[in-house]
């Protein structure tokens, strides 16, 4: 059987992951050369601002063009789980952080912060059940320990514990919202993104102000909208595609390249000093990039019957039937019937694999 288009969608899936961890690294220093002029709140609440608002502009447009193909929107079915996932990462998060970085020094912030890859890839394969074996948790703990290299900036103070613990529940609410937004990815990443920002961005920037937060001057809100409509907006966008293609944990490993990202750019382009820390981090991640890149996981599997919407070709997993008022061409999307199906291929725990794995099952090949 052809399974040429599977391939396709895991290198798809690992090219828009990287492709949203460039851009979400890129607009760290970016961000940072913004902040002196705004609050801290205030400035997660403009930028999770712009990339809604920006997105909603793209959306707009694009569905005015009718002569193009679009991505399935949200169901109602679909609206606990956005709900959940716009509270945890939108609005719980980003409080815990604040409340954190308020108590906690900035060397010992910056380690913490790297628990969200992991709390992130032990939510989606303890709970979620998503697969994993030796060669992924291994590559996944390189790549953490690249980051925590990376954000070392001397002995870390030890210090109260409640501003520890408080940054520590941010990471474990963005690691639940990863999780709980793989579960709508089959849907408009879009339309996704764009929720996302703008009740993040509502909520954030209504506590700012509340807390006292003046808003800056138009052209710095302009800027920071920018920085925000791509390194939130379309870097969510893309992360979306990446959990859709790849599941959340391995998306996740991929992320956690962001703080190398921001780092580099920081050097190549405004002038920090090129550190050991960072070379170490650049090696420990390659390490971990390369174990998940060199994955090969294969088994004979059964898809069980199922029903659902989600932009589609025909492949070997889309053999359906069209009614008269599906869209022509393709890819489209429009709700379809996946039949039971039993095959061997290389395949990731993206929406069409999500099933499970006895123990008898054969270890992925090198």
């Amino acid at each position: 059987m052809n399974t040429a288009p599977t391939r396709t969608d895991r290198r798809s899936g690992i090219v828009c992951a990287m492709a949203a961890a460039a851009l979400f690294g890129a607009s760290t220093p970016l961000a940072k050369r913004l902040l002196p002029s705004v609050e801290p709140m205030l400035m997660a609440g403009l930028l999770y601002l712009g990339s809604g608002l920006g997105l909603a502009a793209w959306r707009a447009l694009r569905r005015q063009q009718t002569d193009l193909a679009h991505e399935a929107g949200l169901t109602r079915r679909d609206a606990p789980w956005l709900a959940g996932a716009i509270l945890c990462g939108g609005v719980v998060g980003p409080v815990l952080l604040m409340v954190g970085l308020t108590h906690t020094s900035a060397s010992t912030a910056s380690l913490l912060l790297n628990l969200e890859g992991v709390f992130t890839a032990l939510l989606a394969w303890f709970i979620f059940k998503e697969n994993f074996d030796r060669r992924i948790a291994l590559g996944m703990a390189l790549i953490t320990a690249g980051a925590a290299t990376l954000s070392w900036m001397g002995r870390p103070d030890i210090g109260p514990p409640w501003g520890a613990l408080a940054i520590a529940g941010a990471c474990l609410m963005w690691a639940a919202d990863n999780n709980l937004t793989r579960q709508v990815s089959a849907s408009d990443p879009v339309q996704i993104a764009m929720l996302k920002g703008l009740c993040a961005g509502a909520a954030n920037t209504g506590v700012a102000l509340a807390l006292g937060a003046r808003m800056p001057p138009l052209g710095v809100v302009a800027a920071i909208g920018l920085v925000g409509l791509f390194g939130y907006g379309v870097s969510l966008v893309l992360f979306v595609l990446g959990l859709r293609h790849l599941g959340t944990a391995r998306t996740g490993a991929y992320f956690a390249l962001a703080p190398f990202v921001g780092a580099l750019i920081s050097v190549l382009f405004l002038r920090d000093p090129m550190t050991d820390g960072l070379i170490i981090a650049g090696l420990l991640m390659a390490g971990g990039v390369w174990l998940h890149l060199t994955e090969r996981h294969e088994h004979e599997h059964r898809h069980e019957p199922m029903e659902h919407d989600h932009w589609h070709t025909h492949d070997a997993h889309h053999q359906h039937a069209h009614a008269p008022g599906d869209p022509p061409g393709e890819p489209h999307s429009h709700p379809h019937r996946h039949e039971a199906l039993v095959h061997t291929h290389p395949h990731y725990p993206d929406i069409h694999h999500r099933h499970g794995h006895p123990k008898s099952s054969p270890p992925e090949r090198p």
